[in-house]
């Protein structure tokens, strides 16, 4: 990889050396619909003159609302080039949560791309330039294949390391969303720093696919392709996900551990363990096994593979080692712009989340929070200077929030999150996420939210995956009792699990209870759940069902 003072700088390098290498393609109805760099920047600097032409100005915010997709990146590059400030929404927000983000940001106009559900959140845009994307059904005041059409070139405008890039608002479980404030210099020292040290190559697949409006895929992909003169595909909807990813075979593949989780369900669906176990103790046999798994998967050219959002079991690491497919977990936060620590290619060690990134120091607080200090961390909250002072120690390292430890070789795991710790009515302090953790490896249960406020020992809130509700309640009881059964010796007395309770409405981000980056929203959960937690904690069943 080249070094780079800006993105713009990386992309037109990758401009004047191949204008004509394909940068997005965008299936549309099964086919793909591809851009070059050059298509991609003409579209780009013709929305950008536009937004001038509107009365905007340079420095002014400009919002996007979007799901992942060629003019997902198109509409990035136009505000680049325009020198304005890009606002990327997540785009399962609802009109209530667009209106409160494009008032606190002072978006002067808005972008929409690709959504679901349009119509019920337009009435969240307040009285701004609305641009929409024709091709994905989205008729607005402007048309982005009006602008492109009818507007003349114009100078773009250099990209400042110091310069704001932009608002980036988190997804918030533990709280209402902040705008986390990243300056161009931010972007550019961890495309160069983190990116070179994960070794991607020039010219990757990537397949994107998680929201881009989160900091992981926004540097590990967007940026990873600007920096490295990539190819980016992209999903054409939730039903035809893994045709497509089979389809690109990406290079690089980043996923969160739900995802991970399913990928194995989807194998074993097909193949029981055993079956698999026995093949994979066969040498000539062992060989075309895992390249025909990882080709049906859309790993067949990955290189380098990630998890992060959430705590990975080792386990599950472990059994995708088996089939040729190396997890390395990493960790970061929108605040760092993810510069914080990952482990790298052939330094993989399973159950921590790697060593400090270079340009990257960070240290443990007396109570055991993660403090990282890099020139990537954010300008603040937007708006919010109590809410940034909180943030940062006295000699200028952020606060996580995370709890974590060092081994002896630097490398760092999360025991938990400090907010996410309860004391139960023994007084005793619970940390969730490690018990989650070992839970995690019963594939016969989604998601897992450990809990305990106000009784006398934890109790477990489980959504069971579709293998677990294939069990039926017998089979479905006996697998979750038998993993609390086998992991309570290990845990402290006032850790012990008391019972689990199979919850009857799914979590999901439509609901709330899901951030778009696919953890779980424990505040949510709790004020929800709270008031009955008496109630199942009294029942004599070990395993309760909450519509009974």
């Amino acid at each position: 990889m080249e070094n780079f003072q800006t993105p713009l700088e990386a992309f037109y390098f990758w401009l004047e050396k191949n204008p004509d290498r394909i940068f997005l393609r965008q299936p549309i109805q099964r086919k793909f619909i591809e851009y070059s760099r050059k298509d991609a920047f003409d579209q780009a600097i013709r929305v950008a003159a536009a937004l001038h032409k509107m009365g905007l100005k340079k420095g002014d915010h400009v919002a996007l609302l979007s799901k992942n997709c060629a003019h997902w990146f198109m509409a990035d590059l136009a505000m680049m080039l325009g020198g304005f400030v890009s606002v990327p929404l997540y785009p399962t927000l609802d009109s209530d949560s667009i209106h409160e983000i494009l008032i606190h940001s002072e978006s002067k106009a808005i972008i929409i791309g690709k959504l679901d559900d349009y119509k019920s959140q337009k009435k969240g845009i307040p009285e701004i330039p609305k641009i929409g994307v024709a091709l994905y059904g989205v008729s607005e005041e402007f048309t982005w294949e009006d602008l492109v059409n009818n507007t003349s070139e114009f100078e773009p405008f250099n990209q400042n390391p110091e310069d704001l890039i932009s608002i980036m608002y988190t997804s918030g479980t533990t709280g209402n969303p902040k705008g986390v404030m990243h300056k161009v210099k931010s972007f550019n020292l961890v495309a160069q720093n983190g990116l070179k040290s994960l070794e991607f190559k020039d010219e990757s697949k990537f397949f994107s696919y998680l929201p881009l409006s989160h900091i992981a895929e926004r540097i590990g992909i967007e940026m990873g392709a600007i920096y490295g003169g990539g190819t980016v595909s992209f999903p054409e909807s939730l039903e035809t996900f893994a045709e497509d990813l089979a389809l690109v075979q990406p290079n690089t593949f980043f996923a969160v551990p739900r995802i991970w989780q399913k990928f194995q369900e989807g194998v074993l669906n097909k193949m029981s363990q055993k079956k698999l176990d026995k093949l994979l103790s066969i040498p000539i046999i062992n060989a075309l096994v895992k390249k025909k798994i990882k080709m049906k998967l859309g790993l067949g050219d990955a290189q380098f593979c990630a998890s992060g959002a959430a705590p990975i079991a080792v386990s599950l690491q472990k059994w995708y080692r088996r089939i040729g497919v190396e997890i390395h977990q990493c960790y970061g936060m929108t605040e760092d712009c993810i510069l914080s620590h990952f482990n790298l290619p052939g330094t993989n060690k399973f159950g921590a989340v790697g060593r400090p990134l270079p340009g990257v120091t960070s240290k443990l607080s007396a109570e055991g929070e993660i403090l990282i200090k890099s020139d990537a961390l954010m300008v603040g909250y937007y708006k919010s200077p109590d809410q940034t002072a909180e943030m940062f120690t006295e000699d200028g390292f952020l606060r996580t929030g995370d709890l974590g430890e060092f081994d002896h070789d630097g490398y760092l795991s999360i025991v938990g999150r400090i907010k996410d710790q309860f004391k139960t009515d023994k007084g005793k302090y619970v940390t969730p996420s490690l018990i989650e953790l070992e839970l995690s490896k019963n594939t016969d249960l989604e998601h897992i939210c450990v809990v305990g406020t106000g009784i006398s020992q934890p109790i477990v809130l489980i959504i069971p995956s579709e293998a677990g509700r294939a069990k039926g309640k017998e089979g479905l009881n006996s697998s979750i009792l038998k993993s609390i059964d086998e992991l309570n010796p290990h845990l402290k007395k006032h850790e012990k699990l008391e019972k689990a309770v199979i919850m009857k409405e799914n979590w999901t981000v439509d609901n709330g209870l899901m951030t778009p980056s696919m953890k779980i929203r424990r505040n949510r959960i709790e004020t929800i759940h709270q008031p009955m937690y008496l109630e199942w904690f009294s029942r004599p069943e070990r395993v309760v069902y909450e519509s009974t």
